[in-house]
């Protein structure tokens, strides 16, 4: 008989079943379906463990190089500003303010200042969570809330109680923004998600390096920050240009003149009241006296707000002059 066969004795003592198994006799794929049902199971949980692994170690490498390049990021930095507080000489020039109007309503404002810090810490100084201890004209950081986080780059929702003051006039006001920041480059972009005074309020803004002892660098210009640190031997100090672009119209309430114009003022002077923040804390944290236009603001401020005061009178003046000619050259056709 053949190999498969089992005599009587073995099938009745059961051993026969036994060799049947054995020899495959029986249900033949059923050795390699339980060795496929207890091994693959066990290969899918180790190749899970090795992938977590992975992961893990890939986070753990991608945790230690992002807290490196933070070390060496504030290493720099202080190195910069090191530079500015062995030689903490400037003088703040007044920043260059362009306004322009569409049909007296709609405008655009462009704001161009140069600041005696490095441009990192500019940015820093913008975009701290509590910025309300450098810019006076913010009363309240109500909420701050990340939207959106992707390395250098993220999405904020900021909430902010404001002071504003024209002429005889002050107060506060909510704002709301969402806030796109890029440490990259760094630039910011802004735009208010809930109005109350404004009918658009947006912009953005960029802060650059300004190569200060450029005059150190005798064989060539440098062309990045690398190149200005080498051919300055590491004492040039970096400066920051910064660039603001706004956009805002007043609400359908306040666009009838002076109104409009009060806030088209109100806003403008806020913005300069930033910037005039801005140089305050770069002298202190130079550690140098002020100068230039900051000491020429606070002599002149008193003189400064009756001159706005004088020409809008004068505006609203000639409006009204304007109209009643209108009224009257209508009346005699």
């Amino acid at each position: 008989m053949g190999g498969s066969e089992i005599s009587r004795s073995e099938e009745k003592s059961g051993i026969g079943f036994v060799k049947l198994f054995e020899n495959n006799v029986v249900f033949p794929g059923f050795l390699v379906w339980m060795n496929q049902t207890i091994q693959e199971p066990i290969k899918a949980e180790f190749k899970r463990l090795r992938n977590v692994k992975e992961l893990s170690l890939v986070k753990s490498v991608s945790k230690i190089e992002t807290i490196y390049d933070e070390h060496r990021d504030e290493e720099k930095l202080e190195k910069q500003l090191q530079a500015w507080r062995d030689n903490p000489s400037w003088i703040d020039q007044p920043p260059k303010v362009v306004v322009k109007s569409q049909n007296g309503l709609f405008c655009h404002l462009n704001v161009e200042a140069d600041v005696g810090l490095p441009p990192e810490l500019v940015y820093n100084i913008f975009t701290h969570p509590d910025n309300k201890r450098y810019f006076k004209n913010i009363k309240e950081n109500i909420s701050r809330k990340v939207l959106i986080s992707e390395g250098l780059k993220q999405t904020v929702e900021v909430k902010q109680a404001a002071a504003w003051k024209f002429l005889w006039w002050a107060g506060t006001c909510p704002i709301h923004l969402i806030v796109e920041e890029n440490r990259k480059n760094l630039t910011s972009k802004y735009k208010q998600e809930t109005t109350m005074f404004m009918k658009v309020f947006e912009g953005c803004w960029k802060v650059e390096p300004l190569f200060i002892d450029e005059h150190l660098c005798e064989r060539s210009k440098p062309k990045s920050q690398e190149d200005y640190h080498s051919c300055s031997n590491g004492r040039g100090r970096i400066g920051s240009k910064v660039t603001m672009d706004q956009m805002f119209q007043p609400s359908a309430l306040l666009t009838p003149p002076p109104l409009s114009w009060y806030i088209r003022g109100i806003t403008i002077k806020t913005t300069e009241s930033m910037i005039e923040d801005l140089f305050a804390e770069a002298t202190r944290l130079r550690g140098g006296k002020g100068g230039g236009y900051i000491a020429d603001q606070e002599e002149n401020n008193v003189v400064f707000e009756k001159n706005k005061a004088d020409d809008i009178k004068e505006r609203w003046r000639s409006h009204r002059r304007t109209k009643r000619r209108r009224f009257t050259n209508a009346k005699t056709m």
